[in-house]
This record gives structure tokens, sequence and C-alpha cells, in this order.
């Protein structure tokens, strides 16, 4: 029988994601989920990395409240287009007109992850980017894909760890959960510091 190592804390994903939540698995910590009332709107002028960086740590210290003895995982992502923030698309027409506008480029998915302990006065945020270079798509193609897949609940309409794949040429990243939606490297580096016991 393996032995089982006693947490410190419990820990708490703030996210409502389920995308973050099966990554969040992987690591074979018990967890709880609570959805962050966090206003994701975009500040007038807001780049995407501080948005990203902004939303991870609001979520990550509106969840912390509720649970101030918990270590409180907060994450967001927002697709860059030449500066710009891209969201998730939330229905067909709008995933449609994101991929018409990334055909051909190169899309930043800045993905930030907050770590917050109330009781501790534990936070750090970090920020994972990741460079995605789309083809060329046709409009035939991005129908075909969107009508398979449905990508609707993700920023910049693509899952790469499904079909979505098949519309990139590359991915360029340090951390390789990061485009899912959660940083793994980087969540087990922070956990560590937060004084969680990982394997």
């Amino acid at each position: 029988m393996p032995e089982t190592i006693e947490q410190p804390r419990p820990l708490v994903l703030g996210s409502t994601s389920r995308y973050r939540r099966e990554l969040l698995a992987r690591l074979g910590l018990p967890f709880e989920v609570t959805a962050p009332a966090t206003d994701e709107t975009p500040l007038p002028g807001e780049a995407p990395r501080a948005l990203a960086l902004r939303l991870a740590l609001a979520k990550a210290r509106a969840v912390a409240a509720q649970h101030p003895g918990a270590v409180v995982i907060g994450s967001d992502q927002v697709a860059d287009l030449d500066g710009q923030p891209l969201g998730k698309p939330g229905n067909h027409e709008r995933a449609t007109a994101q991929l018409r506008r990334m055909s051909g480029k190169t899309v930043i998915f800045q993905t930030a992850l907050a770590v917050v302990c109330q009781a501790t006065g534990f936070e750090q945020v970090d920020l994972a980017a990741v460079c995605v270079r789309f083809r060329a798509l046709s409009d035939a193609e991005i129908e075909r894909y969107l009508q398979a897949e449905q990508p609707y609940d993700c920023a910049g309409s693509a899952k790469s760890e499904g079909l979505g794949i098949a519309l990139l040429d590359a991915i360029d990243s340090d951390d390789p959960t990061a485009l899912i939606g959660l940083p793994l490297i980087r969540t087990c580096r922070m956990l560590r510091a937060a004084g969680l016991v990982l394997p």
C-alpha cells in the first residue's frame, strides 16, 4: 500500500474550467474547486499579458478570501494577436472570425498563474507565454474544424490537445500544458514554495 503524505493545507482550484481541473488532477493531489466571482472585463488599453496576470491574481485572491486556510490556484489565459486580446468566442460566428484573423499568423497565448494562501501571506504570480503559429486556413478548413470540435469555450477558438493541432504550424513553449490552460511545471514549483508536498 503506497505511503500517504499528509498535506499541510487544503488545495483549492479557483476556476470553472474543466480543462484546468483535468490538468490539476494529473498531480494526484486532493483539491476542491470553487468558482471565482471575478469580472473579466479588460481595462481600457490593458495589454493581454497584463490582463492575464491581473485576472489570475484576482481569481486566486477572491477564492482565498472564501478559503483563508487553503492554498489557492488562480489562472487565466488571454490569446494575444498583435497586442489585441482574444477571449473565448462563445459561439460559432465569433470563433469563425477569430480563426480567420489568426490564419497565417503567430498568436501568443498568455497563460497566467497565481498561487495565494491568505493564512500564511503567500502570494506568487507567474506567466507562461506560448507562441503558436497558425497555418494559412481556408474558410472550408475553419468550418470543418468548428463543426467537429466546437471549441467555443477556448481562448482563440482552437484546442491544441484535440483536432485543433491540425490548424497549427508550430508551438513554442517551456511549459507543455500552458496552452491547455494551466502551466503544470510552474504550478508544481509554486505549490512547493507554498508548502505543499509533491512527488
